[in-house]
């Protein structure tokens, strides 16, 4: 086997079913290979959708997705996927292209330090230097990609290590009775470059891709540690729960910690890969008025939640009483020091707890309710504000909303529109909420799209758009029609930079750098053979969704290019 070979034989002992690329020379034998073992491969249009493809995989597998790209662009361009995945904790591999072993160093094309550059992003990274540590190298990536705190781990792949050894011996030169040396320094090169090749293929034969793969381990809770959290549960008046992404890695008991959370009775709100835990309508889940929750209860419980900027650093909670619980020791006591700190997974935690106790909070309950109910009628006078063009972009979301069917999974892809989706539309199931975490980065759109409809063919895979995110990643529009993945976008399009703009034309009295163009982006779905729509009054969005959806039944996907005026619906856009 050539080293493309071996690295395809231990993604299919690893349980991987996709393999997402763009084609280069450097890594052809990989997914070549790949291929020929039943694995699918995907070629995108950019490096950054493989991997935001296989960090989607990840979230909602468990099992680590994977990315293979060329040297040099094709591993720079992979980085804000990289970052984006290591701080949402997600686990994946990103295998990268290299220049032969031989001439790192040299000027060969695309030779770069690729490993400094990912070190500063990635987890964990290695290089293969000889074909026989092809196996043990990579086994390590999976076992560090999810052990302890997940995140993702780089690869380096040299060219030389995995295409077949005469071929490889053709290109080193190496064939000295074919080109026998002239002189001294000649000698001493030929020698030097046969030696390099012994050294590189030596025991390529004994590779041994039978030894059994290593075990995953975390933080485990203790029984202390549970029963501390009794305590304070039981003298707790108010309590409520924060759970996040870092609550969702063990992908298999979704709903096992929803039936947990459900059975404790505690109010909770839910947030990033959370969104969703509780289907749509759960009398425990509260949407809104976060902060004032927080400031009224006598204990929080944080699981999977730092305190970072979205609490305000721990201000939110002041002096009360909490429980933080997550796998990262940086996470459990950043900024502020919990009541009860507790290293572990904590899904396993909650689950382990919600067999112990049951509480009832019927007076809190109402308390919080009522402000929530109080908040969506705030919504809904909002919706039917008047707006100076096209849709109104709350009344939009609440209309879908109505719409989307209980299997959709939901793609959010950053910027206003999309954050006033998070206001609006309602997660139908655990692991149904797709956005980009903490890193906040733009253009996680259709990677995760192409992911999520990968896992789940038979679910309504929706992104949300606006018209600046939608610029990132619309050329995937080609790789859905190639692969028969009816995705369906909807673009709100009000020609701006709307989040940013915000701030900026009321702190700086300037739009410079804001405004885009009501651009006919539904075309590209139709260039690439999908099919698409604008709309800029609700009748039209309504018949689009309907549109979009039978088309998607039909294999074909869609873009909804919605008109939406300038809305006040959120006020700031700067995190300090």
């Amino acid at each position: 086997m050539n080293g493309g070979q071996i690295i395809a034989n231990v993604l299919q002992k690893q349980g991987v079913r996709y393999l997402f690329t763009l084609c280069g020379g450097h890594i052809s034998p990989i997914f070549v290979a790949a291929e020929q073992l039943g694995i699918r491969v995907i070629d995108t249009r950019h490096e950054v959708n493989a991997v935001f493809a296989a960090d989607a995989v990840s979230r909602l597998t468990g099992v680590p997705g994977v990315a293979a790209v060329t040297a040099g662009p094709g591993v720079t361009n992979t980085i804000t996927a990289v970052k984006n995945a290591a701080l949402a904790q997600s686990p994946l591999v990103l295998l990268g292209g290299a220049a032969a072993t031989i001439l790192k160093g040299r000027g060969s094309l695309q030779d770069i330090d690729q490993l400094s550059i990912m070190k500063a992003v990635c987890k964990w990274s290695a290089t293969i230097t000889k074909v026989k540590d092809i196996v043990p190298v990579l086994e390590q990536a999976f076992w560090r990609a999810q052990e302890g705190v997940p995140g993702p781990v780089f690869v380096e792949c040299p060219i030389d290590t995995l295409y077949d050894e005469e071929l490889v011996r053709s290109w080193y030169g190496a064939k000295s009775k074919e080109t026998p040396p002239k002189n001294m320094q000649e000698r001493a090169i030929q020698w030097y470059i046969n030696f390099h090749a012994r050294r590189l293929f030596a025991d390529k034969d004994a590779v041994n891709l039978n030894e059994p793969l290593q075990s995953v381990s975390f933080p485990r809770h203790s029984s202390y540690d549970v029963e501390q959290s009794l305590k304070l549960l039981r003298n707790a008046q108010k309590p409520l729960f924060v759970i996040g992404s870092g609550a969702m890695m063990q992908a298999d008991k979704a709903q096992a910690l929803a039936a947990a959370v459900q059975e404790m009775g505690i109010p909770v709100y839910l947030s990033g890969m959370a969104r969703g835990l509780l289907g749509k309508d759960s009398a425990l889940q509260m949407r809104h008025h976060r902060k004032d929750a927080i400031k009224e209860s006598d204990l929080i419980i944080l699981a999977g939640v730092p305190n970072d900027f979205r609490l305000d650093y721990g201000n939110h909670i002041g002096g009360r009483k909490f429980i933080s619980v997550n796998r990262s020791r940086e996470d459990l006591r950043k900024n502020k020091q919990p009541t009860v700190a507790i290293l572990a997974d904590p899904q396993d935690f909650l689950i382990e707890l919600a067999g112990k106790f049951k509480g009832s909070y019927t007076a809190w309950l109402e308390q919080l309710k009522e402000r929530d109910n109080k908040r969506e009628a705030n919504i809904a006078e909002q919706a039917g504000a008047p707006v100076n063009t096209g849709l109104n972009p709350v009344a939009l979301f609440k209309e879908l909303d109505i719409r989307l069917d209980d299997n959709t999974i939901l793609v959010a892809d950053g910027g206003d529109f999309v954050a006033t989706s998070a206001y609006t539309l309602r997660p139908r199931a655990p692991l149904s909420w797709l956005d980009p975490g903490v890193f906040g980065t733009l253009g996680v759109g259709a990677g995760f799209a192409l992911g999520a409809k990968l896992v789940y063919p038979e679910k309504e895979v929706w992104i949300i758009y606006g018209d600046g995110s939608a610029g990132y990643s619309l050329m995937e529009y080609d790789t859905f029609k190639r692969f028969n993945l009816p995705v369906i976008s909807l673009i709100g399009n009000d020609a701006c930079w709307s989040q940013i703009a915000r701030d900026q034309v009321e702190f700086l009295k300037s739009d410079c750098a804001m405004n885009l163009a009501y651009s006919d982006y539904q075309l590209l779905a139709t260039a690439f053979g999908g099919d698409g729509a604008r709309v800029d009054n609700m009748d039209g969005f309504i018949q689009a969704v309907a549109r979009a959806k039978e088309s998607s039944r039909n294999g074909i996907p869609y873009i909804i290019n919605a008109i939406i005026g300038k809305s006040d619906f959120r006020k700031g856009s700067i995190s300090m």
